[in-house]
Formats: C-alpha cells, sequence, structure tokens
C-alpha cells in the first residue's frame, strides 16, 4: 500500500474525536499484539520523523539567533511545537517495548494516552509528507505497521487495569 493509501483512510483531524475514556475505579487499557519487528519499524520511523525540522530554527540560522535574541532579552523559553510531540512517542514506544520485553511478540498495554500519541504521530507523518517545504520519505512500510497498530488500539475494547473497589 502506498502512502497515499494510507494518509487517506486516516480521519480528517477537524472531524476526529476520541472515545470518553472515564471509566471509573481503574486505569483504561487497550491490551494489543505487538511484535518486535513491528517495534523496530515504529522506532525507525520515529527516528526519521525526529530528524525532520518543520520549523525551520535548526536550518535558518537568522530565525535561530532571533529565537536566542527573544529568549535571552524577555526570558521567554525557547520552545519547539514538535519538541512535545517528540517526547510523547518516545515515551510510547518505551512503554510497548517494556511490555514486550526481550520476546519476539507480545501483548502491549494502549492507554489512551498512546492511542492519542498514535494518531497525532499520524497525523504529523501525512503533514510532513505532504509539505512542500518538507522533504520527509518514511518508509511505506513503517507507515503501514504504524496505522496497522493504529488500528489495533481503536479497534480493541478498554479494560480497566489494577481496578479498585469501593472497599480499598
Amino acid at each position: 500500500m502506498s502512502l497515499e493509501q494510507v494518509f487517506t483512510q486516516l480521519p480528517a483531524p477537524s472531524s476526529h474525536t476520541f472515545p470518553d475514556y472515564s471509566l471509573p475505579q481503574g486505569d483504561p487499557v487497550s491490551p494489543i499484539a505487538v511484535t518486535r519487528a513491528e517495534l523496530s519499524q515504529l522506532l525507525d520511523l520515529y527516528e526519521t520523523f525526529r530528524a525532520v525540522d518543520p520549523t525551520g530554527w535548526d536550518s535558518n540560522s537568522v530565525l535561530g539567533a532571533a529565537t536566542t535574541y527573544m529568549q535571552r532579552t524577555f526570558g521567554l523559553p525557547q520552545y519547539r511545537p514538535d519538541e512535545q510531540l517528540h517526547d510523547d512517542i518516545a515515551a510510547m514506544l518505551n512503554d510497548f517495548s517494556d511490555d514486550l520485553g526481550g520476546r519476539s511478540i507480545g501483548v502491549v498495554d494502549a492507554t489512551p494516552d498512546h492511542h492519542w500519541t498514535l494518531y497525532f504521530f499520524l497525523v504529523s507523518c501525512r503533514g510532513y509528507h505532504t509539505a512542500p517545504h518538507i522533504r520527509f520519505d518514511p518508509d511505506e512500510a513503517a507507515v503501514e505497521t504504524l496505522y496497522d497498530i493504529y488500528q489495533r488500539v481503536t479497534d480493541q475494547d478498554l479494560y480497566v487495569k489494577h481496578p479498585s473497589s469501593a472497599l480499598d
């Protein structure tokens, strides 16, 4: 499947809504099966994704100098909008890797935060790929794997992990 086919299957951000995860007395999770090969493909895609500079701060020395000047003059923190997404994706991949352990296949617990991260990772990959000023040509198999894992999370029912009772 080509990248365009994968990206057209993804719901539009304006029409997409996340389900309500407010389950009482526990942590909602979606247990999904993930293989070591799929996880390594996601890690490779993440490294490719992380290398992209959508803001141009790294490649434009004038913009970098102006940002540094504003930061020093007004005490504003230098914040890149994509840094939080990078941190969220890294945390999700670490969680999946920890759940998988050393096994070649296993069940990982996808939380609502993981669901949101997978969606924004897919939408950002689509945005980077279609943006004319950004050169982002990810591996098609890795994007398909990301979409498949996203589909597994959305198709799976939620369960309560670490349930607590009224007596606790």
